[in-house]
């Protein structure tokens, strides 16, 4: 199966749905965003990352910054970071160019790398697009972060693979539903910049029934049901 272009989702939003489904919906189902200094930063950083779109030659090196990438197959279209192709015998061949190239994604990131593996699958992603535009096996990339200055070299293991492709059906089938998963709370929503708009701490707070019924018994009344 083939997604048609209109159907696309945005490539970034893994990321997103990794961290919190909802979060993910309130973004990309029901339109909905708030600006933090998290996001305001991480913007900036990847304006820097984006500023110049032509392709730069470094020696044996070709760096692409801003390229646009999609995928027919999980229906999903995004824009790399920075895409350097690195000249090698065994590779793609580049038109406008003599020698062949292997293809090494590199995200860029705020802060410090994260115990989960939300930019990990989101680099992954990148990847499978690209090994489909151009008909490449792409066996690493890396993420660089501004916090520390350095890149992690990551793995597109087999495993990392089938959850972006899981992820994303499951994506497609929430954004055809028009679904919006409920709240469940935990330490991350505090760092979430839609927690005004989500409110999580009221999805521990007791329903309406158990509110009433709870005042009733206490008086002892009977059982009320709305």
């Amino acid at each position: 199966m083939e997604y048609k272009e209109e159907d696309y989702l945005m490539l970034s939003g893994i990321q997103h749905f990794a961290f919190c489904r909802r979060q993910w919906a309130l973004i990309h189902v029901e339109q909905q965003w708030q600006e933090n200094e998290r996001t305001v930063e991480g913007e900036l950083l990847h304006k820097r990352a984006h500023d110049s779109f032509y392709p730069e030659k470094r020696g044996d090196m070709i760096v692409s910054r801003g390229l646009p990438v999609h995928s027919r197959i999980m229906g999903v279209s995004g824009v790399c970071d920075i895409v350097e192709f690195h000249k090698a015998e065994e590779g793609i061949y580049l038109y406008g160019h003599n020698d062949y190239y292997t293809v090494y994604p590199v995200e860029y990131k705020k802060g410090s790398p994260k115990d989960s593996a939300i930019d990990i699958l989101q680099l992954t992603a990148q990847a499978m697009c690209l090994e489909e535009m151009f008909s490449a096996k792409i066996e690493e990339g890396a993420l660089y972060y501004g916090e520390i200055r350095r890149r992690e070299r990551i793995v597109f293991t087999t495993d990392l693979r089938q959850q972006v492709k899981e992820a994303f059906n499951e994506m497609h089938e929430m954004f055809h539903r028009n679904y919006t998963p409920k709240v469940k709370w935990s330490k991350s929503c505090n760092a979430c910049s839609l927690k005004d708009i989500c409110l999580p701490r009221l999805g521990k707070a007791k329903s309406v029934n158990e509110y009433i019924n709870r005042a009733v018994s206490e008086e002892g009344g009977n059982r009320f049901e709305l």
